[in-house]
C-alpha cells in the first residue's frame, strides 16, 4: 500500500483531519520509519533471546509478612472526631 493511503488511513483511524501538505509531510515520515524498521529486519539475530525490557526488572516490595499493627487507640489518636471506636467524617453524600 503506498505512503499517501496509509496516511490517509490511519488519519481516518485517529479521526485526524489532515491537508494536503500535512498528508505529504507525514507521509515522508511514515517512509523514513519504514524504512529503518526495514534496517533492523537485515541484524542477525541468531543466538539473541527475546526480552519484555531492555534491562533486567527486579522487584523492589518488601515480603508480604505479618507484622504488628496499630491498636485501635492508636489509629484514633490524632482523629478530629471519634465515637464508639471509629473515625466520624463529614456526611458527603445525601
Amino acid at each position: 500500500m503506498p505512503h499517501d493511503l496509509n496516511v490517509k488511513y490511519i488519519a481516518h483511524l485517529a479521526r485526524l483531519a489532515l491537508t494536503p501538505d500535512e498528508e505529504e509531510k507525514i507521509g515522508a515520515q511514515l517512509g523514513s520509519i519504514l524504512g529503518y524498521i526495514e534496517k533492523l529486519s537485515e541484524v542477525d539475530v541468531t543466538g539473541v533471546e527475546p526480552t519484555a525490557h531492555a534491562f533486567p526488572l527486579v522487584n523492589v516490595t518488601r515480603p508480604d509478612e505479618i507484622r504488628p499493627g496499630l491498636t485501635n487507640e492508636e489509629a484514633l489518636a490524632n482523629a478530629p472526631v471519634t465515637a464508639n471506636g471509629l473515625f466520624i467524617v463529614p456526611k458527603i453524600v445525601e
